[in-house]
């Protein structure tokens, strides 16, 4: 027992657990167990935690011993050799050996496991040792990589600080190229001052123009750019060399066209002629292809300077030159051209002289339009820049044509001179070359515009004199003895076209009328005709009819009304070609009023100076404007219709008026007879029965009816004679008879209806009515 309660360090190590455990570090080490493995090991290790009581040292009672416990325990994981033996007396011996074996047991158990501790860390200490020199190692690499980026970082921010020194070199020298760009513009300056003011140059030195050309770019930019320092001053320099060399051109033209001009002039003389005389056949010679030869050293100067004409200052050094131009040519050819048309005026007639004027001015405007497209082929176009040589050559034809005009009465002439000018020459001739001939429509505009004029006036005179003021002659007034001298050797139509006599019939003032519309109509203007056309239908018209009563008192009332009838047809059916409305507004000022105001004021009733009531002065003397409107044609229509309608009463009152007075007087019997049996006042003889009444026995309407029927027989053909020789056209005749023809008819069936009425058959037989297919027969024979 005394082994037992020693310490757990003086007991025998056992060899069994050094060999295990060297044994299981070995094993370790070759054979390293898996995850698995070591999982399902650490599973066991649990189960196993907690060991139940051995069964050899159960409590067992041994025979003649009951004060002590033997236990004999033999541990046979601990080899063969190696049990420990120990006699168990009681159970605190137990309790003790127990504690021992327990102590001994753990101490060979933890002394694997120190062992392993002991490796681990000397492996925890090797791994110390390398981590310590991988930090050291990291930390070299640390700073080696710190270093790096420090050695990159300065490489990039000396790359960025060469690429921002290019890049402002770069721009530096853009900048310096731009600002020598536009310096350049300033330092031109003196270059081309130079070369201006230099005693060598002139117009027409090659480099003359390319200078210019210079000069205009810089004055272009220095204009664009007016924010730089001093511009103005440079532009107003450079705007001085320009006029000067503008300047230069324009004496250099103006030096070649006086040349070229005294070499022509040279030339007329050399050849006998004057200014003013030259001969036809060296005209054009000399005017035009001798001076286009002197003056071709222009062409290329002119030509440089319409190139740059969408500029102002070249606009106007090419329209001065341009006017120099037409002052050398005018002083060239005015003398030729007025003698020209001097020596027209005196061998032609007016339409002669207005259409070889016209011819002539017409030839020289084209050869001087075709000179003037040589030298300004771009300006051409424009027919204002030969209108300071155009308009005085044509203004001699218009000084010499309008004296002429003025005092010219014949309405026919003044109306061919229109058709000369705006048919032949403004219709065809201009019409066809209106290019090179433009510059002459203004002027021969002009002159139509005067003939025009002229034409009105001679027009308006002419229907006053020729056809509102005619005094007739017995001649014209002999109806119907002049239609009647007339028939017997032409038969009169109402086309002037197809018989040339027929206004030997005609009253005077409608011949004068129809012919002056039939010429003004293509001459004038439409408003301007269609007022002188109103006018002279309306005089007409009232002319016609005051001889038709003249003709009534010479003649027979029917003689005036057929005259009437006749020449306002004429006149109808010869303004129907013209369309034009023959209706004119008339504005008159009324001041009717003005009276009446002027009476209130004086009575006191208005004051004079209010102007805010309708009386005051401003409105007192204030005219009305009153509008009428006066249109030809219908009043002619209607002065027509009036004239027909006489004229058909006229004729049945001729034939039919016995009859007529009877129906009246059964109407008014009639009438009689229901006036009294209402008022019971009728006389006895108005109640007697119609054939028993004085005025209407059967012999009395017997006698009325023969009257009647001798009418017809005896006045109408007559009549009807007479109307063939005013009416030669059948349609109006029967137009002009088919309302009488209705009346007489109408009568008789009038008269037949009393008859059947109030007579009897017997009495009938004793008036003997004709009948109704006898009496249309009867008339219509007649036709």
């Amino acid at each position: 027992m005394a082994n037992k309660s020693a310490p757990p360090s003086s007991l025998p190590k056992s060899g069994a657990v050094s060999r295990g455990y060297n044994f299981a570090s070995t094993w370790e080490q070759n054979a390293p167990l898996s995850e698995q493995q070591q999982a399902a090991i650490g599973s066991l290790f649990h189960v196993v935690a907690e060991r139940p009581f051995p069964v050899n040292l159960a409590q067992e009672h041994v025979p003649g011993q009951d004060n002590g416990l033997s236990v004999a325990t033999k541990d046979h994981s601990f080899g063969e050799s190696d049990a420990i033996e120990a006699v168990l007396v009681n159970t605190n011996q137990f309790y003790n050996w127990f504690t021992d074996l327990e102590l001994a047991m753990k101490s060979e158990t933890e002394e694997k496991y120190r062992h392993y501790v002991n490796t681990l860390m000397g492996r925890i200490q090797t791994c110390d040792d390398i981590l310590r020199q991988v930090d050291g190692t990291l930390d070299l690499f640390n700073e080696l990589q710190l270093q790096h980026h420090a050695v990159a970082t300065k490489t990039k921010t000396l790359h960025d600080a060469c690429d921002r020194l290019v890049i402002e070199k770069q721009r530096l020298i853009e900048f310096a190229e731009a600002v020598q760009s536009k310096l350049k513009y300033f330092d031109e300056l003196e270059n081309i001052a130079a070369s201006f003011y230099s005693p060598n140059m002139n117009v027409g030195n090659g480099n003359f123009f390319h200078l210019l050309k210079r000069l205009d770019e810089c004055i272009l930019y220095v204009e664009g750019n007016p924010q730089y320092a001093e511009s103005s001053v440079y532009l107003l320099k450079f705007r001085q060399l320009q006029s000067r060399a503008l300047g230069m051109i324009r004496s250099h033209v103006l030096s070649v066209l006086k040349s070229a001009s005294s070499q022509v002039q040279a030339a007329i003389r050399s050849s006998g002629g004057s200014k003013t005389s030259v001969s036809e056949g060296v005209e054009a010679s000399l005017i035009y292809v001798r001076f286009k030869a002197a003056a071709s050293e222009l062409k290329p100067v002119l030509e440089e300077i319409e190139s740059r004409s969408s500029k102002k200052e070249y606009v106007q050094i090419l329209e001065e030159c341009h006017k120099l131009y037409c002052e050398q040519r005018l002083s060239l050819v005015k003398g030729i051209v007025q003698q020209r048309i001097s020596e027209f005026s005196k061998k032609e007639t007016l339409p002669s002289l207005t259409r070889s004027g016209c011819a002539y001015l017409m030839q020289v405007c084209q050869l001087e339009h075709q000179l003037f497209d040589h030298f300004f082929p771009s300006s051409s176009e424009d027919i204002s820049s030969l209108a300071p040589l155009i308009d005085p050559l044509s203004t001699f034809l218009y000084d010499i044509l309008r004296p002429k005009l003025i005092h010219e009465t014949n309405v026919d002439l003044l109306c061919e001179l229109v058709d000369i000018l705006k048919v032949e020459v403004l219709g065809e001739q201009l019409s066809r070359r209106s290019e090179s001939l433009a510059g002459l429509r203004p002027t021969l505009e002009r002159i139509l515009a005067d003939v025009h004029e002229r034409l009105t006036f001679r027009a308006r005179t002419h229907i006053r004199d020729e056809i509102a003021n005619y005094i007739p002659s017995d001649e014209d007034l002999n109806y119907p003895s002049k239609l009647e001298q007339s028939a017997g050797t032409k038969l009169e139509t109402t086309s002037a076209d197809e018989n040339p006599d027929v206004y030997k019939t005609w009253y005077p003032p409608l011949e004068k009328t129809v012919s002056c519309l039939s010429k003004l109509y293509q001459c004038l203007e439409q408003a301007v005709f269609t007022g002188l056309a109103q006018e002279a239908v309306e005089v007409c018209s009232e002319s016609i009819q005051k001889a038709s009563k003249l003709i009534a008192k010479r003649s027979t009332p029917m003689d005036g009304q057929l005259f009437l009838i006749k020449h306002l047809l004429i006149l109808r059916e010869q303004i129907a070609p013209f369309d034009i409305e023959f209706s004119v507004t008339h504005k008159e000022l009324d001041f009717s009023h003005l009276l009446e105001h002027l009476r209130r004021i004086l009575r006191g009733q208005a004051s004079l100076f209010d102007w805010s009531r309708s009386t005051s002065l401003a409105r007192t003397l204030s005219p009305r404007v009153l509008e009428s409107q006066i249109d030809a044609k219908k009043e002619l229509e209607k002065s027509l219709k009036a004239t027909c309608e006489e004229f058909i009463m006229a004729v049945t009152k001729l034939v039919v008026d016995p009859m007529l007075s009877f129906v009246a007087k059964v109407t008014a019997v009639k009438v009689a007879l229901s006036s009294g049996n209402q008022n019971q006042n009728v006389d006895s003889l108005m109640a007697k029965p119609l054939k028993d009444q004085a005025f209407a026995t059967p012999d009395k309407v017997a006698e009325l009816v023969h009257k009647v029927n001798a009418a017809i027989q005896q006045e109408l053909p007559p009549v009807m004679a007479k109307m063939k020789l005013y009416l030669q056209n059948p349609s109006t005749r029967t137009i002009l008879f088919k309302p009488v023809k209705t009346n007489i008819v109408e009568a008789h069936i009038q008269v037949q209806s009393l008859l059947k009425a109030e007579y009897t058959p017997e009495e009938q037989s004793i008036i003997n009515m004709v009948s109704m297919p006898d009496l249309q027969a009867q008339l219509d024979s007649l036709l």
